[in-house]
């Protein structure tokens, strides 16, 4: 039943906004070893810049999905666009705004 799934992947935060400690890159780490590609070096001593988008289309793709498509928007970077709770909260700002995902049957 895979092969008759498609998924569509929205914007999020893109890797050069999200960057986590080493407890977020040796956790995916030890699950999936594969995931370690996703993560870069960040200017901070120790800290990395996840690929969000890259790791969900990936695992999609594993799973032998018909097609796995990506917004290539950065909800942190492009603050026109996108509200963003990262941006937010970085800033210190009390409200931001809310996201919504949807799984659709489509014949």
């Amino acid at each position: 039943m895979p092969a008759r799934i498609r998924a569509g992947i929205g914007p999020c935060i893109g890797q050069p906004s999200y960057e986590v400690g080493p407890e977020f890159s040796a956790t995916f780490a030890a699950a999936d070893p594969d995931s370690a590609g996703f993560f870069i070096a960040a200017a901070r001593p120790g800290h990395f810049l996840f690929d969000l988008g890259g790791y969900i289309a990936h695992r999609l793709a594993r799973l032998g999905l018909a097609a796995v498509e990506r917004v290539p928007h950065d909800t942190a970077a492009d603050e026109a666009l996108f509200f963003s709770y990262r941006r937010a909260c970085l800033r210190g700002e009390t409200d931001y705004g809310r996201g919504l995902a949807a799984i659709a049957l489509a014949e």
